[in-house]
């Protein structure tokens, strides 16, 4: 079992789900309950899929949960683009978020490798 908290993957993936919530803020008010909503499921799916993941007892389960949780985060880069191609998001706020996404992805994929080698 892995505390969580401790864990980079999650904290930047906590890091992310704020800049999310942040940058939801602006959309307009007749995406509340479609694309704004699937965003920020999204992405709190990562961080509750690591969390949930580190409850676990074996790292067979940890991967499978790590593996969702990267599942949700190209779900949400998905989206993201979405939202750039529709206007939505600036440029500017597209490449941030883009880049902490990239590395939340880059992140969980390489701790479920080193735990699946065990």
């Amino acid at each position: 079992m892995n505390n969580f908290k401790e864990l980079i993957a999650w904290q930047k993936a906590r890091k992310l789900h704020k800049e999310i919530y942040i940058l939801t803020k602006q959309f307009p008010k007749e995406e509340q309950f479609g694309l704004t909503s699937q965003i920020l499921r999204s992405a709190a799916s990562i961080c509750a899929n690591i969390a949930e993941g580190c409850g676990r007892n074996t790292d067979a389960d940890l991967c499978r949960f790590l593996d969702i949780a990267n599942g949700s985060a190209f779900e949400l880069e998905s989206h993201l683009i979405l939202c750039f191609d529709v206007e939505m998001i600036s440029e500017q706020d597209f490449a941030i978020i883009e880049k902490a996404l990239h590395e939340v992805q880059k992140i969980i994929y390489s701790f479920r490798e080193s735990k699946s080698k065990r």
